[in-house]
């Protein structure tokens, strides 16, 4: 099961939702820009000390040049997500932000097929129009 792309993404899930419970809590009374900074401090400490304690460090020399460029690009797109997904926390409801912040699966999806060349079935495809209804209907003020 460890070995399960399934079981990490569902891990992803629960954490990516203790995510914007723990975030919306912590947020109160502070600048959402400095609580980014402080959670980026917090989890590179907590990788840091992960790859010493599995010995997965990687000499950075051994590194493409097209996967620096990459992982620098997805760095960037991280930092720029999570600062507007604090921002959208501090204002509004956790209930109703992380579900839009989930239209990333969409997203994914179409930048997927579009960019990597990835192949989905037709009703993979409804699946994710299902789930864009979804955000469309959380987001709705009813």
């Amino acid at each position: 099961m460890i070995d399960s792309w399934q079981f990490w993404a569902l891990m992803s899930a629960i954490f990516a939702a203790l995510t914007a419970i723990f975030a919306k809590v912590g947020i109160q009374g502070i600048n959402s820009d400095f609580a980014t900074l402080i959670r980026t401090f917090v989890i590179i400490a907590a990788l840091g000390l992960f790859l010493t304690v599995t010995g997965q460090w990687q000499r950075p020399g051994e590194i493409s040049a097209k996967s620096w460029i990459f992982l620098i690009l997805s760095g960037l797109a991280t930092g720029a997500s999570w600062l507007a997904y604090f921002r959208a926390l501090q204002i509004g409801d956790a209930a109703r932000v992380a579900p839009i912040d989930k239209l990333s699966v969409v997203l994914v999806a179409l930048f997927g097929a579009a960019f990597l060349g990835e192949r989905m079935s037709t009703i993979s495809w409804m699946g994710i129009a299902l789930i864009g209804c979804g955000v469309v209907l959380v987001a709705l003020r009813v």
